[in-house]
Formats: structure tokens, sequence, C-alpha cells
């Protein structure tokens, strides 16, 4: 059986900003997640690992938890 290996996803380090609102125009491409999944989880409370903002009327994201949280849910196959 092989162990199970986690993505890598330290790229998006350089194409995410330090704050990442659901509404960024490139959001589903850069996390495969659209910004309404995320706030259909977030009433779900699994999103919590993710720190949150609020800019404005839009939630944003801290660039490094999300990241953690998408390696989390990621697996490579």
């Amino acid at each position: 059986m092989r162990e199970k290996q986690k993505p890598d996803l330290s790229a998006l380090h350089q194409e995410l900003p330090p704050f990442v609102a659901r509404n960024h125009p490139r959001f589903k491409e850069l996390t495969g997640y659209s910004g309404r999944t995320l706030a259909n989880l977030d009433c779900l409370k699994e999103t919590e690992a993710v720190k949150k903002i609020m800019l404005g009327n839009t939630v944003a994201y801290e660039r490094e938890s999300l990241i953690k949280w998408l390696e989390s849910r990621s697996r490579v196959l």
C-alpha cells in the first residue's frame, strides 16, 4: 500500500495577495473552490482553521492559513 502524499501548494504564496477576498477574480482558478462554496463551508464550520477578516462587505482569508487548509483537503493521486 502506498503512503499518502501531501501536495505542495507553495506556488500559491507568489500568486495570492496576503488577504484573499472570496470575490477575487481568480479565486476559483487558484484554489479550486468558488467563493460561494467557501461561504457555504464557513456556515458549516468546516473552515475553522482559516483566519478570516471582513474587508468592507466581503470576507477575506489569510493567505498562509488558506494554503494550509487547501493542502489538508488535497491529496496526490
